[in-house]
């Protein structure tokens, strides 16, 4: 990993995802975490005031990058719920078997290599009762929007940290092994287009 990658890219995305419609949507999601929740790509923190402590006992952030997690220690301070922050040394997650209430998932899936591994893994690790939520940009449904994300991706990915523009979330979810139980879709306003078109709920094991 490049000087780019370690340093500049988490800013980046700490500045873009922490914008007022990404915010909104990180409102609508994260307060149904419960119990013992493991956040996917955590980042540099940007859910974490946004969870109920009331219902979370723990949140385990998983993230790949150690500069984003310096900035997220930062903002785990006084939250009333510990907060632990682990890597990922290979593509299995580092949990046991049905060992978290809740994954949640924020704006992550378009960056993970391989997708449909790392969704088992989710699913691997939840209890038997546990949900998934989630909340990702990915594949528009309109054609001209869609030929443009195919268009820019390449690019897109070098400059925003392996960024997809146009993963079918939809699709993902149910090759990991995932049943969509709740799903809602829309264009946010105030950001680009091609990186626009939000799926966000929740999702249970099939």
């Amino acid at each position: 990993m490049g000087l780019y990658e370690r340093h500049v890219v988490p800013r980046i995305i700490n500045y873009v995802c922490g914008m007022k419609p990404i915010r909104y949507q990180r409102g609508k999601v994260v307060p149904l975490a419960r119990g013992t929740v493991l956040e996917i790509g955590i980042g540099t923190g940007l859910n974490l005031p946004y969870y109920d402590a009331a219902k979370v006992e723990k949140v385990i952030g998983l993230d790949p990058s150690e500069e984003s997690w310096k900035i997220a220690g930062k903002r785990a301070k006084g939250l009333g719920f510990p907060v632990e922050f682990i890597g990922l040394p290979g593509e299995r997650i580092p949990l046991a078997d049905a060992s978290v209430d809740t994954v949640l998932m924020t704006y992550s899936l378009c960056t993970i290599p391989d997708p449909v591994t790392a969704l088992k893994g989710m699913r691997r690790v939840l209890k038997p009762g546990g949900e998934l939520l989630f909340c990702e940009h990915g594949e528009a449904p309109d054609h001209g929007v869609k030929t443009w994300q195919g268009r820019v991706n390449p690019m897109w990915k070098r400059c925003f940290g392996g960024c997809n523009l146009h993963r079918p979330i939809p699709d993902l979810l149910s090759a990991g092994g995932f049943h969509v139980r709740k799903l809602e879709t829309m264009y946010l306003p105030g950001t680009p287009k091609i990186a626009a078109y939000n799926y966000w709920g929740s999702a249970v094991p099939a």
